[in-house]
């Protein structure tokens, strides 16, 4: 049994996902200290408030917390902005790296379009002047 969960485990899927899960919370730590430090700083200097966790109102004694809804919904917003930005980066450096797998199709179109840019210019075998020109 031993064996065979080492196997598991040393397979290329089991460990490249449990390093997924320990980048991605390590990337959660980034993208919480982002909000909380940065993005509700701005907010702050905004609306005059690092958040709008106060905001409610009470109906028949039961207390409407709308504005936790509103903070959350800021948060979202603002961090699918900068990873939005961070990934419209990354693709654009992978971009610059990465080949696309071509299909035939695709291959035999870039030659037409080459021919058609560059005229073939035919080797017609030695030049003969017609007689009486110099």
């Amino acid at each position: 049994m031993m064996k065979e969960f080492r196997d598991f485990i040393f397979r290329g899927n089991a460990l490249d996902l449990a390093i997924g899960v320990i980048i991605a919370l390590a990337f959660g730590a980034v993208v919480t200290a982002l909000t909380e430090g940065v993005l509700m700083a701005l907010v702050a200097a905004i609306f005059g408030k690092p958040d709008f966790n106060s905001l409610a109102f009470t109906i028949n004694g039961a207390t409407i917390q709308y504005g936790r809804v509103l903070t959350a919904i800021v948060n979202l917003f603002m961090v699918g902005i900068v990873l939005y930005a961070l990934v419209k980066a990354v693709n654009r450096v992978r971009g610059q790296t990465v080949l696309v797998p071509e299909t035939d199709h695709d291959l035999l179109a870039q030659i037409r379009d080459e021919l058609r840019n560059h005229p073939l210019q035919r080797d017609m075998g030695p030049q003969v002047k017609p007689a009486g020109t110099h």
